[in-house]
């Protein structure tokens, strides 16, 4: 499924990056960029038959891998504010003949009803958006999730020094402090479960388990 429609948001929205996001993904993970999804989904902890949400899913890299480890009785959603990443998605799920639910929608004003999600992944997402809508988009994520669902957030940290030459180029995005991540989930009723490096370039991880009333 994929909307027309494209949203107003407050976050960065890769609308031209979307041809070539999977290329610098790449390049980003110095090519382990589908190592990278797998990680992710170990972390997540995944299972078969849970339904799966990923916030800011770009080209579906993810949200295919996932629906891969939840199996036929699971169901994977994915959303992006680009509708040119959505199309690359879809594009992609429709090659692979891959089940994915693909659509245009911005992090502050999921399209989905309270308490839908055992699983809500944002991943390389959190660095595009401004400080007031990480905020935003944690408590989202926090209204689509089952008491005791997960999180998984990840994203790049800032390098230990500045780097020199054509990678420094490539790797000009943001990143977010790990401390920052931590206190989000927690003002918004999460408790930590686990943290730290992916392992894989400057990217570290959060999972945390919603506590919230039912």
């Amino acid at each position: 499924m994929m909307t027309d429609s494209t949203p107003a948001t407050k976050g960065l929205v890769l609308r031209s990056h979307a041809r070539y996001y999977d290329v610098v993904v790449r390049l980003l993970t110095l090519g382990h960029g589908g190592a990278l999804h797998e990680r992710f989904v170990e972390l997540a902890r995944l299972a078969p038959d849970e339904v799966v949400l990923d916030v800011g899913c770009g080209t579906g890299s993810l949200a295919l891998a996932a629906k891969a480890r939840v199996g036929a009785g699971g169901t994977v959603h994915g959303i992006d504010a680009s509708k040119e990443m959505i199309e690359q998605a879809s594009r992609k799920a429709q090659r692979r003949r891959v089940s994915v639910d693909f659509r245009v929608a911005t992090v502050e004003a999921l399209p989905f009803p309270d308490r839908s999600f055992d699983v809500v992944s944002s991943t390389l997402m959190l660095h595009h958006l401004p400080p007031l809508l990480r905020r935003a988009c944690v408590v989202e994520i926090a209204r689509v999730l089952r008491p005791g669902g997960r999180v998984l957030i990840a994203d790049f940290q800032a390098p230990p020094r500045r780097r020199k030459g054509w990678l420094a180029h490539v790797h000009r995005h943001g990143s977010v402090k790990v401390e920052e991540v931590c206190e989000l989930l927690v003002s918004s009723a999460f408790r930590m479960q686990e943290s730290g490096d992916v392992g894989v370039g400057d990217l570290h991880f959060t999972v945390a388990t919603w506590e919230g009333n039912q």
